[in-house]
């Protein structure tokens, strides 16, 4: 299953010196994902602070733990042989830290999301949340793809997820409120000389791509919208890939190319007028999103209070100057297969909560 490469390097690690765990959720985390940009998406923090911790261990254990030789990093004998212990002393950690939890009375809330998601929404939400639920729970935030928020919810490691291009999942098991559509378009510095109006991609296949890594949901819109006008990421010039999204937004920004992103990344950006944002005919400029559960929350549980700060977040962007929608209505009750009414002050669109519910118009799940 590992990679065993350097077997020939001997382990001759320093004196006893005890690691904090940190450091082993990293090199879990690179292990994981294979990738140390990915890794520190995941930890929200920088590619060289990933480098540095893997750096440190390895000198600590006297041994190489990565072999960087292939595309996707695999653990080298000495590796597997820390990643497996290190996942073990982690699943202890979380055991003591949920049992203590347990004594304090205070609840422990999991919840994924993209990173675009994260950089655009959470913020407020976090903010929201510490202000109304602070002293019923702690919540803590994992950024993944949308198929890692699947698994998590079905293996019982997240509590709630905000999932983009929800369609093509099968969230029959979950409790699902749809969420407003998250705008994708091109995007351009306005130093970047683009027609006022685009005809087709065509138009933009001289300028510098900046995209981000596969099975990112931008990544996976755009390249559908290419494949439906018949065309592909090989028909631009220069397509360069940038996992870390502040980068590849400061990029934009410069002026050094163009991108195709969710426009809520860019408010600030775009109002100002230093980004233009470009439709192109034949693409799906929207995406699917929702909340998704785990499972069903009774009113007044910290699930039930996060997932309605979720909703009042959007219901306050869609209209700033309308009262927040009522805090009832927001969640499928307790038992399976019914709804609750929609809240009469509901953005248009917006429908009924139920168990395993999908947006309107949406296409079948892929199972």
């Amino acid at each position: 299953m590992f990679h065993t490469g350097h077997d020939s390097w001997l382990c001759r690690p320093r004196k006893a010196k005890s690691l904090e765990s940190i450091y082993l959720k990293t090199l879990v985390e690179v292990v994981r994902t294979g990738s140390l940009s990915r890794a520190a998406e995941s930890l929200h923090v920088t590619q060289p602070a990933v480098s540095k911790r893997i750096k440190f261990m390895e000198e600590q254990y006297g041994c190489p733990l990565l072999d960087y030789s292939a595309n996707r990093m695999r653990p080298t004998r000495a590796g597997e042989l820390v990643y497996e212990k290190a996942r073990a002393l982690l699943d202890i950690e979380s055991d003591l830290v949920s049992s203590l939890h347990l004594l304090s009375g205070k609840a422990r809330i999991t919840f994924g999301c993209t990173p675009a998601f994260g950089i655009a929404h959470l913020p407020a939400i976090l903010r929201d949340f510490m202000l109304t639920c602070a002293d019923m729970a702690e919540l803590r935030f994992v950024s993944s793809t949308p198929a890692e928020m699947q698994q998590a919810l079905a293996e019982g490691m997240f509590d709630a997820a905000v999932m983009e291009s929800c369609e093509h999942f099968d969230l029959s098991a979950f409790v699902v409120q749809p969420l407003p559509d998250a705008e994708v378009l091109f995007v351009a510095a306005a130093a970047v000389r683009l027609p006022e109006r685009l005809t087709s991609v065509d138009a933009l296949f001289e300028t510098p791509l900046f995209t981000r890594r596969e099975g990112c949901c931008s990544r996976t819109l755009l390249e559908k919208g290419l494949r439906d006008v018949g065309r592909s990421l090989k028909d631009f010039r220069r397509v360069i890939v940038i996992d870390d999204l502040p980068v590849l937004i400061q990029a934009v920004t410069a002026g050094e190319g163009v991108s195709f992103l969710p426009v809520d990344l860019l408010v600030d950006q775009i109002g100002s007028g230093r980004i233009r944002t470009h439709r192109v005919p034949g693409f799906q400029h929207g995406r699917r999103r929702a909340l998704v559960l785990a499972q069903g929350s009774r009113d007044g549980d910290p699930v039930s209070h996060l997932a309605k700060i979720v909703m009042r977040h959007f219901d306050a962007a869609a209209d700033a100057t309308t009262a927040p929608v009522a805090r009832n209505g927001c969640l499928a009750c307790g038992s399976p297969g019914t709804a609750d009414a929609p809240s009469p002050r509901a953005p248009r669109g917006r429908a009924r909560v139920r168990r395993g519910a999908r947006p309107r118009s949406a296409p079948r799940p892929v199972s």
